[in-house]
This record gives C-alpha cells, structure tokens and sequence, in this order.
C-alpha cells in the first residue's frame, strides 16, 4: 500500500504542471517549520538547462527566499528518487529529510546507481524515506513516456 502525504500530494500538482509543459513529470517541494518555502517541476526543456531538475530548482527557490546557501532544518519532497546531481545538491544544501514517490532504477541515486549519500564524499545526508504517494507518482510517468512512444 502507498504512503501518502499532503506535501507530496503539493509535489504532485507541481509533476503534472510540468506533464502539461511537455517536461519529465516531477515535483518538488521544500518544507520548513511547517511552511513550504519553494515548490517547482522540471524545466529542463522549457530552460534549455539540463540541472533544471524539480529539486534543483526547488532548491535555489528556497535559498534565495530564505537568503541563505544551506537549507538546515527543512525536508525535501519529490515525486521521483533524486539522480545523482540532485542528490548531491540535496546533500550541499544541509536538506535534513528526503521524502519521494517513486523509485527510479535507472537514473536514481539514493537506493540506485551510485547511492551518493552511502559515498565517503558525502559529508551530510538526509534522514530518506520513500514510496510516498509511489502509486501516484510512477503513474505520472508512465502515462507520460506512454504518451510519447504512442
């Protein structure tokens, strides 16, 4: 059974925002106190900026509203497990807790591929939970890639 949250239900409306501008459809939101400080979906197309990632975006959202590099205290929702850019920059900004949908076997970073907060280069990681809203989250996707390949 899928966990579900009403932050990640925000992080969701951000992915199918991004579906509709023709974007990977994931979503981010950053939490602090309570509040949510930044909420963004990929751009990378829209940008032409391959770093444009949701949490890369959500992240500079919340730096420049709080007027500060790292983002100590605040969690991090998104609809898909962070790549490995992602993760490291979710690592740099100090995020104390990750929360996503979706595992992504392929270009994921967290449980897959090189596993950056596991690495001996990483000098903080988050406290991680996923499978939040997963259901919801991989189907975004695979309806998207369906979309594309029919």
């Amino acid at each position: 059974m899928t966990k579900r949250n009403n932050h990640m239900e925000i992080a969701l409306g951000e992915a199918r925002d991004a579906a509709r501008r023709g974007e990977v459809p994931v979503g981010a939101i950053i939490v602090r106190d309570g509040a949510i400080i930044a909420s963004a979906g990929n751009r990378t197309r829209e940008l032409n900026d391959p770093t444009a990632h949701a949490e890369i975006l959500a992240i500079r959202q919340a730096c420049a509203a709080l007027g500060a590099e790292r983002l100590t205290g605040a969690d991090l929702y998104v609809t898909l497990e962070p790549c490995a850019m992602c993760t490291a920059a979710i690592s740099f900004a100090r995020i104390r807790r990750l929360y996503f949908g979706a595992e992504d076997e392929k270009g994921g970073g967290v449980l897959h591929g090189g596993r950056f907060f596991s690495s001996p280069s990483c000098h903080h990681s988050p406290e991680v939970y996923s499978g939040i809203s997963e259901t919801e989250a991989a189907s975004l996707l695979l309806e998207f890639f369906r979309s594309k390949r029919g």
